[in-house]
């Protein structure tokens, strides 16, 4: 384990008292070379921070403003309705949105007198490019197989003869690093006023390349450049046998092997179904005796997502329906689900250690995971140093499978709905475009009101939101900025308009599903591989 930085945290300037910087007089820099603020820099002064999240009053209404995105995704695709966006259907490789649907309950301002007093975050990594061992890798080798073997390609498919894989490995793209300065900026301006300059806070993220990019990016959106004098990044080591509860699969041993892969079974089953008039396309655009599979035309239908978030655009988009785009969706939907989530004998044991730590912050104690069940790093989060108990921001970075399994974790069932390999449900609620995105993140706002919060909002904008009683403290819990209703899941939360839910009835569902994930069994036991559709609540 690593800290970013080793030094004492460096507190800020007291507002309002100027920092006197003198010119260097040792510096073998030209003066016009110097990029420091310096002595001719001009007056500044800092106006007060934002608190969007707090104070607007229509929480999530139509875009006023969009943004040039630097990559093209207004590609033409066969069947295709106005207005749908095939990067809406890539799963975990979809650029980052906010959840286009929401979750099911409508969006509310805070009423007058309540105040958000807390947030946790947890934030996914920016658009990568392929993990290592990733079958899409293996396009350009079986390309080259296929015209060495004499097979041309003609029709749309003609630019293959000439097409060379140009992606890298494991580390954000330049969109992954835009997103999270992106998220930091949002994030400033929906939740700035909680930072407090006198107490400079601990963020954490893991060891990997493009968390370690990823958090940073966050950092300099939220702070700007000198994030350093605000935050310590604390670095998790994120590798095989040590405890991190930002990339839990690590030290959950049957996560990493065919006990935890029904997913991926039950993902490749729907592709034989929803590709096969593509694969039999694609074999009518080839010429000579090319053995062309259902697993090449996946990796070429997922060299999409990634070429276009990596080089700004990809050929292989347009090749597919927007039928076979929602096929694409399904199958990674599948694949979470089985791998995961709640299909999953360690869909709940990864995640564990994180809900084990937001129950302590939440608590302001140190986490005390039952004996024998460590999902966590003991060491570290038995320290205030690195594991504060008094910050009013957290903030934390990990993966999109990791992330899957907190919210399976912490008992959310909206998403334990079964997932048949024929095809999507009605309401299908596990979506994981809307879920974990690139630069996906859920937010955890906790809210002081005077007096309870009615569970039906009034229609009437002059009615009070508030019945008699006394103060009350709240849990909102947004996930790509759409609200979880919390009630759905954690029955205790009741049914409620906003899906908020008072604190300790929360804090108390979440110690309940603690043990229900078996962490020793499910990750170290022996048992039989599972089928898919053998578990169904996400623990052996």
């Amino acid at each position: 384990m690593r800290l970013a930085s080793q030094s004492a945290l460096v507190a800020l300037a007291t507002a309002g008292h100027a920092a006197v910087i003198s010119p260097s007089r040792t510096s073998s820099v030209p003066e016009y070379f110097q990029t420091s603020f310096g002595p001719w820099a001009g007056p500044t002064e800092a106006g007060a921070p934002p608190f969007l999240a707090q104070t607007n009053p229509a929480p999530f209404g139509n875009p006023t403003y969009i943004p040039n995105t630097p990559v093209v995704t207004d590609v033409p695709i066969p069947g295709r309705s106005d207005g749908a966006e095939i990067f809406k259907l890539m799963g975990n490789l979809s650029p980052y949105m906010p959840n286009p649907s929401g979750f099911g309950v409508n969006e509310y301002p805070l009423p007058a007198g309540a105040n958000i007093t807390q947030m946790h975050m947890i934030h996914r990594h920016g658009s990568r490019y392929p993990t290592t061992g990733n079958a899409v890798a293996s396009l350009q080798d079986r390309v080259s197989e296929l015209l060495q073997g004499g097979a041309r390609f003609k029709g749309d498919l003609e630019f293959l003869n000439s097409w060379r894989y140009e992606l890298g490995k494991e580390e954000l793209t330049a969109l992954g690093r835009q997103q999270l300065f992106d998220s930091g900026v949002l994030n400033w301006f929906n939740y700035g006023r909680l930072y407090d300059p006198s107490k400079p806070l601990i963020a954490r993220t893991t060891s990997q390349v493009r968390m370690l990019q990823s958090a940073e990016n966050w950092l300099n959106g939220f702070f700007g450049p000198d994030w350093t004098k605000n935050v310590t990044l604390e670095v998790l080591i994120e590798a095989t046998g040590f405890n991190n509860s930002l990339a839990g699969d690590k030290q959950c041993v049957n996560s990493n092997n065919d006990r935890s892969s029904a997913g991926d079974t039950a993902s490749s089953e729907w592709q034989k179904i929803y590709l096969k008039n593509a694969t039999e396309r694609f074999r009518r655009s080839m010429t000579g005796h090319a053995n062309w599979t259902v697993d090449d035309t996946y990796n070429a239908q997922t060299m999409c997502p990634y070429e276009t978030v990596g080089l700004g655009y990809s050929s292989f988009c347009s090749l597919f329906t927007y039928e076979e785009w929602l096929g694409f969706e399904y199958s990674l939907d599948l694949s979470y689900y089985g791998s995961n989530s709640f299909g999953s004998p360690t869909g709940r044991a990864v995640g564990v250690g994180y809900v084990e730590e937001l129950v302590a912050r939440l608590q302001r104690h140190f986490p005390h995971p039952a004996e024998g069940s460590v999902a966590i790093n003991e060491t570290l989060d038995d320290s205030a140093t690195t594991f504060p108990l008094d910050q009013s921001l957290y903030l934390d970075f990990s993966h999109d499978t990791d992330i899957m399994s907190m919210l399976t974790a912490m008992g959310l069932t909206q998403f334990a709905q079964f997932l048949p390999i024929s095809g999507p449900p009605d309401d299908q609620q596990l979506i994981v475009s809307h879920i974990v995105p690139f630069a996906g993140r859920f937010n955890i706002e906790v809210i002081k009101a005077p007096q309870p919060v009615r569970a039906k909002r009034p229609q009437n904008a002059h009615a009070s939101a508030y019945e008699s009683g006394e103060e009350t403290t709240y849990v909102h819990m947004l996930m790509n900025q759409r609200t979880i209703p919390l009630g759905r899941s954690l029955k205790e939360c009741g049914d409620r308009d906003d899906g908020w839910c008072e604190l300790q009835t929360f804090v108390s569902a979440l110690k309940e599903n603690i043990p229900k994930a078996k962490f020793d069994e499910s990750c170290y036991g022996n048992y039989s591989v599972p089928a898919y559709g053998d578990i169904t609540d996400g623990a052996i």
